[in-house]
């Protein structure tokens, strides 16, 4: 009995890892993304060590997920994984309310995000 086991949507050299309710607006979270797309995993590590943006941490946490993922479950050879996609979705809102003058009320929106991103092994060409 039980479920039926699910067919793999990724293809058997890649691996992924996926970061959900991310406090930040997702339109800041995919600068951080695009900084890191295409790029070799040591090198995206060390822009991410570097970068100025407060959620670069936990981008950075979730890109060393994807690559435990791919050394650890889909036995992928690390030294050679790059960042074949990092894209990012929206998440819920939380909505505040800050009272204004005259009565009024000023609404306040603080923005979850969710990102993926998906590591794949390439072959050196010599």
């Amino acid at each position: 009995m039980g479920k039926a086991k699910r067919e793999r949507v990724l293809e058997d050299n890649e691996a992924k890892a996926v970061a959900r309710m991310l406090r930040v607006s997702p339109q800041k979270l995919n600068l951080v993304a695009a900084s890191i797309r295409g790029l070799k995993v040591g090198k995206a590590i060390s822009e991410l060590q570097f970068s100025r943006k407060r959620i670069s941490g936990d981008v950075k946490k979730a890109l060393e997920s994807a690559i435990a993922n791919a050394e650890n479950n889909h036995d992928l050879d690390v030294d050679s994984l790059v960042v074949a996609e990092a894209f990012v979705g929206k998440a819920m809102v939380m909505k505040r309310w800050k009272p204004r003058a005259r009565g009024r009320v000023g609404k306040i929106l603080k923005p979850f995000s969710n990102l993926t991103i998906i590591v794949r092994e390439v072959e050196e060409s010599a």
